[in-house]
């Protein structure tokens, strides 16, 4: 889809779409191309006079759709969403991301090489290097929808993705990036079924630190961070205890059955190093996470803490498994 898009300067904004659906919605007599053309000619909407891919957009994601005979008429879902700008807003750029989801470019722009977190402004951020000049139409679209945003340090050349929409990207977009980057990196079934593995100890590991910090004022940024940040170091941030005011628990999560043990990617453990009694391995026995009372085996520090007297190492990468 967006390649076929790239090829037009203008792909609209908040306020045109807006204004072309309640023309559709109130016309007494159907539009086509040419109504709209005409409608818009010499019109100034957000300091843009050009408007060439705005219908051709609005179509590819069925927002409109367009008859044998040119005939455009306004997907019914949208017509309640027309009470105003900002709910007409969301509801199109929901249309437009889940168009998306299976789109070849929005995922060499969307993939876990240029999406990371950023544990300062705890936000979901993607590099502004993933737009190449000829996706411009498109990142600008995003910016104007809100959808991203420029980072708040403007040293920093990344965008943010607007946390009003997070939950609907998590939902509707990041399954797809997740499974991509398994393709990409050509895992086998069992390096794929470990990705499973690692994905419900995640979810698991993350419950329980919602459940040991239950009062904690901001309880919500607890969260994992590994889906958006490969290259982290650790799967979900925390903190320490009631008292924290900031993410101060780095948490590595390691799923395994049987004996403990685990891969320990040399990233992994720098960043062990770099965070020292701030950064904690949760090792999770995927055989006891329905157990209600089941804890997980927690190693603060472990760059000092796992010893060579307790653990065997085999160099690889290290894969640490316990005596």
């Amino acid at each position: 889809m967006l390649k076929e898009l790239d090829k037009y300067e203008h792909l609209g904004s908040p306020k045109f779409f807006s204004e072309l659906f309640n023309q559709l919605n109130r016309a007494e007599e159907p539009w086509t191309r040419e109504h709209v053309k005409d409608y818009f000619y010499n019109r100034i909407i957000d300091s843009v006079t050009v408007f060439d891919g705005c219908v051709p957009l609005a179509e590819a994601i069925g927002a409109v759709a367009i008859s044998d005979n040119g005939i455009l008429s306004l997907n019914s879902s949208l017509v309640p969403a027309l009470i105003n700008e900002r709910y007409l807003s969301n509801k199109f750029l929901e249309m437009l991301l889940i168009a998306l989801r299976e789109d070849e470019i929005f995922h060499e722009i969307f993939c876990s090489k240029n999406i990371s977190y950023d544990i300062i402004y705890k936000l979901v951020q993607v590099d502004k290097a993933a737009f190449k000049f000829r996706h411009s139409g498109f990142r600008q679209l995003l910016v104007e929808f809100t959808f991203l945003y420029p980072h708040p340090d403007r040293n920093i050349k990344k965008y943010i993705i607007n946390s009003k929409y997070k939950k609907f990207f998590d939902r509707e977009v990041m399954p797809e990036i997740k499974r991509r980057k398994i393709g990409i990196d050509q895992l086998e079934s069992l390096l794929e079924r470990k990705q499973i593995y690692g994905e419900e100890a995640e979810a698991f590991v993350l419950e329980h630190e919602k459940k040991r910090l239950s009062s904690h004022a901001n309880l919500g940024r607890v969260e994992i961070i590994s889906g958006y940040d490969v290259a982290a170091g650790y799967d979900i941030v925390s903190y320490e205890d009631l008292s924290s005011t900031e993410i101060d628990r780095f948490i590595e999560v390691k799923s395994f059955a049987g004996i403990p043990s685990f891969h320990w990617s040399r990233n992994e453990m720098d960043v062990a190093k770099l965070k020292g009694d701030r950064y904690f391995l949760y090792l999770v026995n995927r055989n006891q996470m329905k157990n209600p009372s089941y804890t997980p085996m927690m190693i603060q520090n472990p760059y000092l803490e796992i010893k060579d007297e307790e653990w065997t190492k085999i160099v690889d990468s290290y894969t640490v498994i316990k005596k």
